[in-house]
């Protein structure tokens, strides 16, 4: 049977209700006494009920997360380090998916809001102007997307974006083709700036083929049209699309990478598995998911809290077998 509160207050030789402020309310109970609560808890392994938490800290326990598309091997991770993190805290999670629908968007997160203390919110396809509308109902911490004012936890893609291209040019590629995402995505437009700075600084072309879905089936939609740029090697919104850009290129019977290289972003699972096997830039989702909650509940804590972002984490290039030398001439 698990311990209750009056069996920690038994061990502790203290009353229930010292307890319930040792636990909820640490301040109002001298050194002595906490240590002993703390003690027997552990002993125990008492577990608080959160809903009788709740009616004194005025919090649920329980914080949302929203992301586009569950679907998608990037944000099932992501997801994955937000719920380890929360148990640490013995926070409850409660998962919405956009669908890819920016106009769902911030009506799933205001309904959200009213059941939870507060929201991390993935890779939003909302203006900016609508996400500071959000933060004023609820507290919000954004993940792959920077919203001055905002906290939020952000990846480098600049720094990504140069080491995939200092990998293709030093394999001796002088036009390399970028397949963008949506164009509401924060990332497409960010990881695209950050290609165009990087092939300048390399004196290389870029050919740009446009906005494709997020998935495999954009990759296999952008496929012929990468063909047709005459480039040696492409660089993929996500690994999703390298993926189906392989499928595609391989029934068309292009080599890679003899013919032409690809490189993803992301380093899901299913790169290591394509064939040939996906060189990709690796974005560390899971510590994007655990640092997301850690910055959520300090703010929580402390609505004023001056530390409003951890700042960019950075990511690194995982060569594979999808990338080569140029084919000569």
């Amino acid at each position: 049977m698990a311990a209750t509160i009056r069996d920690v207050a038994r061990l502790a030789g203290v009353s229930a209700s010292t307890v319930s402020r040792a636990l909820s309310l640490p301040g109002m109970v001298n050194d002595a006494t906490r240590a002993r609560v703390a003690a027997a808890v552990e002993q125990l392994g008492y577990a608080p009920n959160r809903a009788a938490r709740g009616l004194i800290t005025g919090r649920t326990g329980t914080i949302g997360l929203v992301v586009p598309d569950l679907a998608n091997p990037f944000f099932a991770s992501l997801t994955k380090g937000v719920q380890e993190r929360a148990r640490r805290y013995d926070v409850a999670v409660f998962v919405a998916d956009t669908d890819e629908d920016q106009t769902a968007e911030s009506g799933l997160v205001r309904a959200l809001s009213k059941q939870v203390d507060g929201v991390v919110l993935c890779s939003p396809r909302g203006s900016d102007e609508e996400l500071a509308a959000i933060a004023q109902d609820t507290t919000v911490v954004l993940v792959n997307r920077a919203v001055r004012g905002l906290p939020g936890i952000n990846y480098d893609n600049e720094d990504g974006m140069r080491q995939a291209v200092a990998h293709l040019v030093a394999l001796g590629h002088r036009r390399i083709a970028w397949v963008g995402g949506p164009a509401s995505s924060w990332s497409t437009q960010h990881r695209g700036v950050g290609l165009r700075n990087a092939v300048q600084a390399q004196h290389v072309e870029l050919a740009p083929v446009g906005n494709f879905a997020p998935t495999y089936e954009g990759g296999m939609a952008a496929a012929d049209q990468v063909a047709a740029t005459g480039a040696t090697a492409v660089v993929a919104y996500n690994d999703l699309v390298a993926i189906g850009l392989l499928a595609r290129l391989h029934s068309r019977g292009i080599s890679v990478p003899g013919d032409l290289s690809v490189v993803g972003i992301d380093d899901i699972a299913m790169s290591r598995m394509a064939r040939p096997a996906l060189t990709t830039v690796r974005l560390p989702k899971q510590e994007a998911g655990r640092l997301a909650v850690e910055l959520l509940l300090t703010l929580l804590d402390d609505p004023d809290a001056t530390t409003t972002t951890h700042g960019d984490l950075h990511g690194e290039l995982i060569v594979r077998d999808s990338t080569g030398p140029a084919p000569s001439e």
